[in-house]
């Protein structure tokens, strides 16, 4: 159904091929980006996210992941997807997801799973010595 809409979108056949490699790019790498977006959603069940905003969000996390792209970029697209086909909401909760997301990816720590955090945002906060 995907295919579809993009084959159908009147874009450029370059803009088509390479809509539909990132779909497949990112369809193959769901796992590890939906294991990103646990570490930011703490809150939130991915497969009870929204279809539409999980997906944008794998998107978007494949898209960080890759590197190829500017962080600012792929979350403003993501952003436009957001406005286009989701809810009201959906811009204020994909922005600050993938916001996180650059933040780590900008800044890895060795041991993801055991540093502290400063909570919501799941962003690694300095260690301090007492």
């Amino acid at each position: 159904m995907v295919e579809e809409f993009i084959r159908d979108s009147h874009e450029p056949s370059t803009v088509v091929d390479r809509a539909l490699q990132m779909l497949a790019e990112s369809f193959d790498d769901r796992s590890e980006c939906d294991e990103v977006l646990k570490r930011h959603a703490r809150r939130w069940d991915i497969p009870r996210l929204a279809l539409v905003d999980r997906n944008i969000l794998r998107l978007g996390v494949h898209e960080l992941r890759e590197g190829k792209t500017p962080f600012k970029v792929v979350i403003s697209e993501a952003l436009r997807l957001a406005r286009e086909f989701s809810s009201a909401e959906s811009p204020r909760f994909v922005n600050g997801i993938l916001d996180a997301v650059a933040r780590e990816l900008a800044h890895p720590i060795e041991d993801k799973t055991d540093a502290p955090t400063d909570g919501e945002s799941g962003t690694p906060t300095e260690p301090t010595d007492k």
